[in-house]
């Protein structure tokens, strides 16, 4: 009973823990509202190094020094459009984690809905042919096939005894 106290307890200070993030603390601004939008831009930020991961929660030094590029154009006055403006303008549209919606990212948007519809009514044409399938009727036996049959039933009869 003891043992499954505690790791109650310690499965409980796991979820209540708060994420880590890679931020340091030298990097932290001292106005809270300008640290608040520099972490939500730094969650929107891919590390060119990690790729699949935030800026916020890369360790890398490239990650570090864009957390810092963020918390130098917020500090200079710049809205958070300007600053991931800044940002593509510099990297491209590889820095976003999530690409905007234009022309060059149109196929990156559409296709995963599309693929989607296709298996969709694929899977619907495939049911429906299955179905289509199952209610035909069995042919008819022609009179010579039907004799064949009841010769093949009668040989396989056991004598009576």
């Amino acid at each position: 009973m003891r043992r499954i106290a505690s790791l109650l307890a310690l499965a409980l200070l796991l979820l209540g823990a708060p994420l880590a993030h890679a931020v340091q603390p030298d990097e932290i601004m001292s106005d809270a509202a300008k640290e608040q939008r520099a972490r939500a831009l730094s969650r929107e930020l891919r590390c060119m190094v990690c790729q699949n991961q935030s800026i916020d929660d890369s360790d890398a030094p490239l990650a570090r020094d864009l957390r810092l590029l963020v918390r130098e154009r917020l500090a200079a006055g710049d809205s958070d459009n300007q600053v991931l403006d800044f940002l593509v303008a510099r990297y491209g549209q590889f820095v976003l984690l999530k690409p905007r919606f234009e022309r060059q990212t149109l196929l990156l948007w559409l296709l995963p809905p599309l693929l989607l519809l296709g298996g969709g009514v694929a899977l619907w044409l495939q049911v429906r042919r299955r179905g289509q399938r199952g209610t035909e009727a069995t042919p008819k036996l022609t009179s010579e096939e039907e004799a064949r049959i009841a010769a093949l039933l009668a040989e396989q009869q056991p004598p009576a005894t």
